[in-house]
This record gives C-alpha cells, structure tokens and sequence, in this order.
C-alpha cells in the first residue's frame, strides 16, 4: 500500500522516539483514510455506534438512512421532521433517537458551526461538542480523529487503546492516567497515529483504522 507523505513522516518520527512503538509500525499497516466532510454524518453515526458492534451500528445506520427519500445522507432538518418513533423502529435505542435529535438541533440553531472548526484548537472542538447530550469527549476525540484527521489527538478514555498499551510495553494492569499522559508526550505531535498504531497491535492481522 502506498503510504502518505504525513504518514511516512509520523511513522519515521515515531519510531525514533518510541521503540516500542518502532517495533510496531514494523510489522503492521495502516490503511489510508480521508477525513470525514460532511461532519454531521460523522457524528449522528458516532452516537448509533456507541456501545454496538460493527455490524450491527451498519445495519441500524442503513436502516436509519432508509428513512430519508435522497440518496444523500440526511440534513439535520430533515432529521428534525422524523419522530423519535420512527427512529426507534429502525433499532435505535431512545436515547440515541433523542440524542441524534439533540445533535440536529444544536447544528440548525447554530450552536455547533462546522464552517468554524477548521480555525479552532482541538481543545476548543471538544468544548462545543461535549455541550451537546448524547456526544462525550471519547466521542469528540474520535470525531477529531476519524472525521477531521487530526494529527495529535490522544484518547486516554478508550478501552482498546489501554488494552493495547498494557500489552505493549509489559505492564501489569491498564497505564493511570498520569503514566499515559506522560508516555504520550513520546509521540507528540503524531498521537493520533500512535493511537492507530496501538489499536492495529492488537488485531493478529495487519489491518488496522
């Protein structure tokens, strides 16, 4: 697979400050991705996704997508004409249809302006976002990541990431908080590649996000 020139230069950074990590990038591949334009798709399938497995947050989202005429994926007006009943028929627990609701309206009443994101600090994005019910900052970190392509995001708060950590450098129980943080600043300003990388050790194939 042909590799980025960002990738290519992360990857050569990261390896000369963390071998662990070198050991890694060695032996497994990182797909290509683009970041996510339409920034409010990204985050009403973060939110179905919460706590589902893969297959299952497709299917609901495909059967969400089925409740709108176009092709497109719907605009948070015309997620707003949809009543919760119809989103929970498709599988959507209540929560998640209020919190998908909760999104379209902080959007439609300019209290999330995605035309404005591109100028503001990660830090910034995840204040706005955690302000909205239904989007934590795991899910704000993602969306950083995944959707914006973010360089140097780090997510302390997910379950895989500290697996992989425990595992990789030999340690007896998941990293504290402080340890992380400080193992981290190692991979400063390519965390989110770190993170990628520590989520692909974990899979026996060499395939990763």
């Amino acid at each position: 697979m042909t590799k980025n020139r960002k990738q290519q230069t992360a990857e050569e950074y990261l390896s000369n400050s963390d071998p662990v990590l070198a050991g890694i990038i060695s032996r497994v591949e990182l797909s290509n991705f683009k970041p996510e334009k339409d920034y409010f798709r990204a985050l009403v399938e973060s939110i179905i996704s919460q706590q589902l497995s893969g297959k299952a947050a497709d299917t609901i989202i495909k059967r969400f997508r089925n409740l709108f005429p176009s092709k497109n994926f719907p605009g948070p007006k015309q997620v707003l004409r949809v009543r919760e009943a119809r989103m929970r028929a498709v599988g959507m627990s209540f929560q998640k249809a209020t919190y998908v609701r909760n999104l379209a309206e902080a959007v439609e009443k300019k209290k999330l302006y995605f035309k404005q994101f591109n100028k503001m600090s990660d830090e910034e994005i995840i204040s706005q976002l955690v302000q909205v019910k239904g989007i934590g900052q795991w899910t704000a970190e993602m969306f950083l990541m995944f959707a914006m392509g973010r360089e140097d995001v780090f997510s302390f708060g997910d379950l895989g990431l500290k697996n992989a950590i425990q595992k990789a450098y030999r340690l007896k129980k998941h990293p504290e908080h402080k340890k992380a943080l400080q193992l981290s600043e190692r991979w400063r300003p390519y965390r989110t590649y770190a993170c990628r990388y520590l989520w692909a050790s974990l899979d026996s194939k060499k395939k990763t996000l």
